[in-house]
């Protein structure tokens, strides 16, 4: 790479042999002095060019090219989060108990406010495979979902996390408060999921969707009298993920009639919500168990339900599911 030309603010960097065959977002990162994650956002934003035109950030570059990157647009970046609690950690990787509110990887609208963010203030290693801005990260959580997620330190560990989530070999319950009961009060949601047809910002249940299962029993219910308009059925409902789609569970429990209590997209009863206290989905990660993908120890960990949360159970009339109920699960 040869040296930096900048122009009216523009740097202009010329591909060396050294950079021939490699990704636009690592070129990038080395010749700035910036981190990966921090190169993609340049390149995502629109900053970045190869030979006059936008490239991405997984564009691999031939020597004699010229990449131009525009000049930084002043942004307003606060302090990172504090990291959540470390509930299990080893050299490889780490379980963590998200907060709600939290994002869990840097993305549109949001940069500099996530558990990335925190996780690398805060000296965690993190593995360097996968996508950039997504550094460790093999699973998500929606963020007003709150719970256990592991982080992947090394790339050792992201490979056999990944792969073992691939087959189903990651045990993860959650627990839910649902607005009326599924039919059945033991059973598995088999339906496909996709970007919703008409809504872009919801998925929904699609014939040509990605195959999703998630496995649920209902615990108890109990009617709930909302001031002005009667009664609605709640639900306490422990699910099982047997895959890992965007928002599934929240879909799948609104396919069947029973969406999550204070879920505004999927589930909205303001009026109900207001009666059980509840600002968020009524969605918890409580349990998360696997073998360890280079150790080959046992892994378990389960996570009471967080304040908010428990006294929406008690005010539904429910009893707030405890450990041996999430690690039985569905």
């Amino acid at each position: 790479m040869s040296a930096p030309d900048e122009d009216g603010g523009t740097v202009h960097l010329v591909v060396g042999d050294a950079a021939d065959g490699a990704r636009l977002d690592v070129m990038l990162a080395e010749a700035l002095g910036i981190s990966r994650s921090a190169a993609a956002h340049r390149i995502d934003a629109g900053d970045v060019t190869v030979g006059g035109r936008a490239a991405r950030r997984s564009r691999i570059l031939v020597a004699g090219e010229t990449v131009a990157v525009l000049a930084s647009r002043p942004v307003e970046v606060g302090p990172p989060p504090a990291l959540p609690p470390v509930r299990y950690r080893d050299e490889h990787l780490l379980v963590l108990a998200k907060p709600p509110g939290l994002v869990v990887h840097p993305g549109a609208g949001h940069t500099g406010d996530t558990l990335v963010d925190a996780l690398q203030a805060a000296g965690v290693p993190l593995a360097d495979v996968g996508e950039p801005t997504r550094p460790g990260i093999v699973h998500r959580l929606d963020r007003d979902t709150s719970g256990l997620l592991v982080v992947a330190s090394t790339d050792a560990a992201h490979e056999g996390l990944v792969r073992m989530l691939g087959d189903r070999q990651v045990v993860r319950h959650y627990v839910a408060l649902t607005v009326g009961a599924p039919a059945e009060r033991r059973g598995v949601v088999n339906a496909p999921l996709g970007r919703h047809p008409t809504q872009r910002t919801r998925f929904a249940v699609v014939d040509d969707g990605r195959p999703a299962r998630t496995r649920f029993r209902v615990l108890e219910d109990a009617p709930v009298a909302v001031d002005g308009s009667g009664s609605r059925q709640v639900s306490s409902v422990v699910c099982a993920l047997e895959t890992g789609r965007t928002h599934q569970i929240r879909v799948h429990l609104e396919a069947i009639g029973a969406p999550v209590a204070g879920d505004p997209v999927y589930g909205p009863d303001g009026a109900l919500a207001g009666r059980l206290g509840l600002g968020r989905p009524a969605l918890h990660a409580a349990h998360l168990a696997f073998t360890h993908p280079v150790t080959g120890q046992a892994v378990a960990v389960t996570e009471p339900l967080p304040d908010d949360l428990t006294e929406a159970w008690r005010r539904a009339g429910l009893t707030p599911p405890g450990p041996e109920v999430v690690v039985g699960g569905p």
